[in-house]
């Protein structure tokens, strides 16, 4: 069965997720891309405040995931999507008041944004726990394909339509218009029927997040997907550091280059987006949970090269494959995690998946120091050897040997170590 027929019988209460999050992931986009722009040249703030509200549009993934988490799993997923929406479109209108009034200014910007983006978590982490309550399991794979798809387009498009927005028509209607995504999130959001989960009984905050902790660490296949993702995105952003001056240095790309070769990335998250079910369908399922870190590691090389072959060619290629692989991964882990889970649970070990984007200012320190210290070259050598690890790590576990996608586990399964 294609991918188009498959998406066909994706139930309608499904496709109002999707266009939801379509909605919200690009309004999330255009909001991070509009408010550095609207830092320096609307506020005049210097590079330094300007890594301060980064921090602020980023700490949310850390600090708010688990707590996020534990809402997941104790209130109705929808509604609890639906308010995060709500707040996000609340902040946003709220910077767009303060532009209008004059009165923004930069902590006003950051705490805003912040905001915004707590609300972006308490969705990301919510969605995947949602839709295995909408969809037959063997439509996960479809599903979350076209979950990733939507992200894909718009972490792809947004941050374009951001400088536009703020070019052509200013700061304000930027954020209005972002604000206006989010408020059509809910309404989607509104339409959607969730079947009724059994309470859970309540006990101490840490003694669920110890519970959801513990399964996936205790999990023969969870663990090593969350390792290697972890060692993944360190790498990942180990070149991500380096490499703007890197491209202009050793490559001799001009801006419009580097923008080019970095746009082969989002290209490579849209390919693999749109092949995933096909892909899914035609490879034993741990076959591709292992393609993502291999890519990664061949797109490593592939970069590495570079610094003894300085062709913009090879880079282009590196981003490519570090677009269409771990697409690839993220749809096929995340339909593993929603098998193997207990529905009570699916928001904690959703919650904790995204704390392993807690690798990313590793990386970024990383690149910084052996780049500082021994150059460009140097970061993307030690980015191979990572995600060499990563490639390792995936490969040696059991995760690569499934045939197929396992079967879905009951609400009543015991919370076990596998």
């Amino acid at each position: 069965m294609s991918e188009i027929k498959d998406n066909l019988h994706l139930p309608s209460t499904f496709n109002r997720l999707a266009w939801s999050n379509l909605a919200a992931q690009s309004a999330e986009q255009i909001a991070l891309a509009a408010a550095p722009i609207v830092a320096v040249l609307s506020l005049g703030v210097a590079e330094g405040a300007t890594g301060l509200l980064q921090t602020a549009l980023t700490a949310p993934f850390v600090l708010f995931a688990i707590p996020a988490g534990l809402l997941t799993d104790r209130i109705s997923r929808r509604v609890l999507m639906a308010g995060a929406e709500a707040l996000r479109a609340a902040a946003l209108a709220a910077i767009l008041l303060l532009i209008w009034s004059g009165w923004l200014k930069l902590s006003w910007l950051a705490l805003l944004g912040f905001v915004a983006v707590c609300g972006t978590v308490a969705y990301s982490v919510a969605a995947p726990a949602l839709v295995p309550s909408l969809v037959a399991p063997q439509l996960l794979p479809a599903a979350n394909a076209r979950i990733e798809l939507a992200r894909t387009v718009a972490f792809a498009s947004g941050p374009a339509l951001g400088g536009v927005l703020v070019g052509w028509v200013g700061a304000g209607p930027a954020f209005g218009f972002a604000a206006a995504l989010s408020a059509i999130a809910v309404v989607l959001l509104a339409g959607i029927y969730e079947p009724a989960r059994h309470a859970a009984p309540r006990r101490h905050p840490l003694q669920e997040i110890r519970e959801g902790a513990s399964f996936v660490m205790h999990h023969a296949l969870l663990r090593p997907v969350f390792i290697t993702q972890f060692i993944f995105n360190t790498g990942w952003f180990v070149i991500s550091a380096v490499f703007v001056p890197y491209a202009v240095r050793h490559l001799a790309l001009s801006a419009t280059g580097v923008g080019t070769t970095l746009a082969m990335y989002g290209i490579g998250m849209v390919v693999g987006a749109l092949a995933a079910t096909r892909v899914m369908e035609r490879l034993p399922f741990g076959t591709v949970i292992g393609l993502g870190p291999v890519c990664g590691f061949a797109a490593a090389g592939i970069m590495a090269l570079t610094t003894v072959v300085p062709t913009p060619l090879l880079a282009g290629l590196s981003f490519f494959l570090l677009g269409v692989g771990p697409i690839l991964w993220v749809i096929s882990t995340t339909t593993l995690r929603q098998s193997v889970t207990p529905p009570r649970l699916l928001g904690r070990v959703s919650a904790i998946n995204i704390l392993s984007y807690g690798a990313r200012p590793l990386g970024s320190a990383l690149g910084a120091i052996v780049g500082g210290l021994y150059g460009a070259e140097a970061c993307l050598y030690l980015a191979f050897a990572i995600f060499g690890v990563q490639a390792v790590v995936i490969l040696l576990s059991p995760a690569v040997t499934l045939a197929r996608q396992p079967e879905m586990v009951s609400e009543a399964t015991p919370v076990r170590a596998c």
